[in-house]
Formats: structure tokens, sequence, C-alpha cells
């Protein structure tokens, strides 16, 4: 048999005759593919297939999505992984399907690796003093990389560095890390098996939490005088710290009152103006930064002259008890004492007089002095006097006394003839002011007078002028009733009288 012949026959013999042929070829065997690239892969179908069909690594049949994409002719299909990941890895197989049911099929390997890559690696890092930093570098390859890191151009060796360790997620550690650790750190990364190789440069920085410290802890100033007074912080850290006043849980603000100045060296001050007696207390001193915050505080002791706050005039009665209070306020407080003016004798705190009369008891700024079974040689004046260490003030009041109406004279007979007028003086002293009435046995004399009598009242006393129409003997006796004093006036007649 001729070679043509032979050919024809194995031809026929492979394939029956009117059947193409049916081969599959994709147009690469194999594909190495870093993680976030694109690649495709087209299938060829040679014979008349009625279906080509792609199936992944894991033999599930590929349908279009976004990051797989399908696009098909008549005898081609091409396959697109868009941003691969390493799980896209595996071999991929295109297959042909005839009208008679026929398959024929080819693969692609794909390997998937991964580059160096330095994920969201921050630049500086910050680390509070004396605590164990974690400098982070997060890098990723595979193979997995090899992590070198170098401070000031020299590696970091566990050898050389004792506070100093790799970690085994390739971070660097530094235990107690201090201000000397700070600056740039590299972490270097490298894949042998590829020769490939990358670094990041990441700043260290130390924070130090503030230290405060005081000159003057407590200050004195006198109130009402103008004064004013200086407070000052001296802060040190890292970064910087920010001052902040305080009183009472509250911030301070500048203002006319306050004051606020930040000088070299970490001085900050705090300038108290036009001092008052409400300014007195604690004023704290506030450093804060990015590492903590310190407070110190500062005393501000005011001093206040003495000042009565408090006499009053005080009316008593006779033979009562009359208590005179007196309150000062000051800072400090002040002692408080009594003199009486009249003969200018003193009582203090506790004192007592020596028949029990007087007596002082003095309390927080508040001094009575009670005076038992008051007596007339009692009225006046008393000044009160508040007395500290830094100043005086001093105030008077008056005692007065209420008592019942007294006679100041015991002249009861009057001698006069027909005509001659007679003067009769009724002279009382009493507080408040008698009112006085005139009789002549049952009946008042009222303040017109009669036919023979006039009254002429003055304070405290009261004249009646009789003008006898006949020889009598006028008698004059009293009889008080508070608060009207009556003069009652007895006549007798008994003739001519002669001498």
């Amino acid at each position: 048999m001729q070679a043509a012949e032979r050919g024809l026959f194995l031809r026929g013999f492979l394939f029956p005759a009117g059947e193409p042929a049916l081969q599959v070829s994709i147009s690469l065997n194999k594909v190495e593919l870093s993680v976030g690239e694109s690649k495709f892969f087209i299938c060829t179908a040679i014979g008349e297939p009625v279906r080509l069909e792609w199936y992944n690594p894991q033999g599930e049949r590929i349908v279009a999505s976004k990051r797989m994409a399908l696009h098909m002719e008549t005898s081609r299909s091409r396959l697109i992984i868009y941003n691969a990941i390493i799980e896209d890895a595996g071999i991929y197989r295109c297959q042909a399907t005839d009208a008679s049911g026929h398959t024929e099929e080819a693969s692609v390997v794909l390997e998937i690796y991964q580059r160096l890559t330095f994920r969201d690696v921050q630049s500086p890092q910050e680390f509070r003093h004396g605590e164990t930093a974690e400098v982070v570098c997060d890098v990723i390859s595979s193979p997995v990389p090899v992590v070198v890191w170098y401070y000031q151009d020299k590696e970091i060796t566990e050898e050389h560095h004792s506070r100093f360790q790799v970690l085994a997620n390739n971070n660097l550690q530094i235990h107690q890390v201090t201000k000397a650790d700070e600056g740039v750190y590299r972490c270097e990364a490298s894949v042998e098996a590829r020769g490939e190789i990358d670094f990041v440069d990441i700043a260290v920085v130390v924070n130090v939490p503030p230290v405060l410290s005081v000159f003057q802890q407590a200050f004195n100033a006198t109130a009402d005088y103008q004064e004013s007074v200086t407070f000052t912080c001296i802060t040190s850290g890292s970064p910087d710290p920010s001052v902040t006043w305080h009183r009472k849980g509250q911030q301070l603000e500048p203002s006319e009152q306050y004051i606020f100045n930040r000088l070299e060296g970490g001085r900050s001050m705090l300038t108290i103006r036009n001092i008052r007696q409400g300014d007195g207390g604690t004023y704290t001193c506030r450093a804060t930064n990015k590492a903590g915050s310190q407070e110190r505080e500062l005393f501000l002791k005011v001093f206040v002259q003495p000042h009565i706050t408090q006499l009053k005039n005080v009316t008593a009665v006779e033979g009562s008890a009359a208590m005179i209070s007196c309150v000062a306020d000051g800072e400090p407080l002040p002692d408080i004492s009594w003199r009486r003016a009249s003969d200018g004798r003193t009582f203090v705190d506790g004192d007592k007089s020596q028949d029990g009369r007087f007596e002082v008891r003095g309390r927080h700024g508040k001094s009575v002095l009670t005076i038992s079974g008051v007596k007339l040689t009692d009225l006046g004046r008393f000044d009160c006097e508040a007395l500290s260490r830094i100043g005086g003030h001093q105030k008077s009041m008056f005692l007065d006394i209420e008592y019942i109406p007294k006679f100041l004279t015991n002249h009861t007979i009057f001698y006069s003839w027909e005509g001659n007028p007679v003067n009769i003086s009724c002279d009382v002293m009493s507080n408040p002011p008698a009112t006085m009435l005139w009789r002549r046995e049952r009946f008042t004399i009222s303040a017109e007078g009669t036919a023979n009598t006039r009254v002429h009242s003055v304070e405290g006393k009261s004249v009646l002028e009789v003008s006898p129409e006949s020889v009598c003997l006028w008698s004059v006796s009293q009889a008080i009733t508070d608060p009207v004093l009556r003069c009652n006036i007895c006549a007798a007649c008994i003739g001519l009288w002669t001498k």
C-alpha cells in the first residue's frame, strides 16, 4: 500500500468519515502572576465545538463575575482574571464539547505569588516614655520575606541591643523606650528566591509626660489694697506641654483680673490683680501633652482688715438684762473687745465683773456683752473694737435705759396770800418722758387751767401757777401711775396767815 493511501486509511480509522477532529489548546501553559495583577487566557478549539467551558482549580464551572470575565466566540473563549489573589492559584481547564457529546480539554497552571508589599506602615509612630514600644512594619510576600531592622545605618541585633527584639510578626520591640531611642528606623524586607528587596523608613517619636514644679507654693496678700500676686509653674516634657490654670474645678480665662504669660524655659505664670477677699484659696497649674498630664496646687492666703458689720443701739428697761451684740469679719477673724465710754473700762472675751453684772462671750467673729440688772448709771456709749494683726476697726453704740418716773424734789408745802400768785413745780425724771396731770382733790386741772390756775409744761417739768382767792395752805403730794404722773394738790383754808 502506498504511503498516501496508508495516511488516508489512518485518518479514516481515527476519525470516521464526515466527522472532523476536535482539538483544544490554551495560549499559555504555565503563568506566574503577582497578587493584584490581571491576566487573560485564550482557549481555541479546532473542529466543530458546540460548547466551550472553563473550570476553576476546584473543578467548578466558571461563571462570569466581576473578577472573572468570559468572552465567547464560535471556537474561541477568553478567560480574564482581574486583580488576582492567592486563592486564584491552581490548574484551569478549558473544555470543548461537539455535537455528539465528545469532549476535549486543555489546561493552564496559574501560580500566584505575593510581591513585597508594605501595608499601611505609619510614620511617625509615637510612644510614651518608659513603656514597651512596638514599631509596626507590616510587610507581606510569598514566600515569607526576611526582615532586617536598621538604626543609624547599623543593623539592629539582639546581641548588641539588649532592649531591642525583632518579633515573629516582623515588628521591632523596644523595652522601656526612652527619648534617646527617638529617630528614624529602617525596616528592610527581601525575598531571596526572586531577588526582591524593599524598605520603608519609620520615624519613632518618644513622648515624655509633663514634669511640673513650682518655686513657691503659698502666697499671702491683703485684700482691697490693689495688690497683685504672680504664680509660676515650670514645665518640661515632650512635646512641650500646654499649661492651663484652674480654680474650683473651672479653667481660668484671661481677663482684667487674670493675666497669663509664657516665658522661655517652660515658665508659665498667672498674675492675679486687685486681690479681693474672695480670691483666696487653692489654684491648680495643669500641664498636658500627648504622654499625659500633671498638676500642682498653689495656695493664696488673703488677709482682710477687720470690719464691724453689725452693731446697733440697744434700749433696756431698768433692772432687766441688756445684751449688746457686735459682729465683725476679716481674715484672720479679729478679736473683739468692749469699752465703756463713761469711765473707759474695757471688757474682753471671758471677762466677768466682780458684781457679776458684766460678762462677755465671743465666738467666730461675734461678741456679746451682757449686762444684768441694768442701772441708770449704765446708760451711755459703748465702743466695740475688732482687732487683728493686720489692723482694726471701731464702732460705737448707745445703751438707752427706760425707767419709771421719779420726782426730783420733795418740796410739798407752798405759802401765799390772797391774790398773790404762787408757782408750784413738779420736776420729774423718766424714760420715756412722763405725762403729768394736776389735780385738786378729785378734780383734774386741765391744761388750759381755770380762773385762778394756769399750767405751764416743758419736758420733765410742769408748773402750776395758782392765784389764791383766799388765804389757804396748798399741799402737794405725789402719786405716780406709769406712764402718767399726777401731782395732787390738797388745799385747806387756814385763815389769814401772818408772820
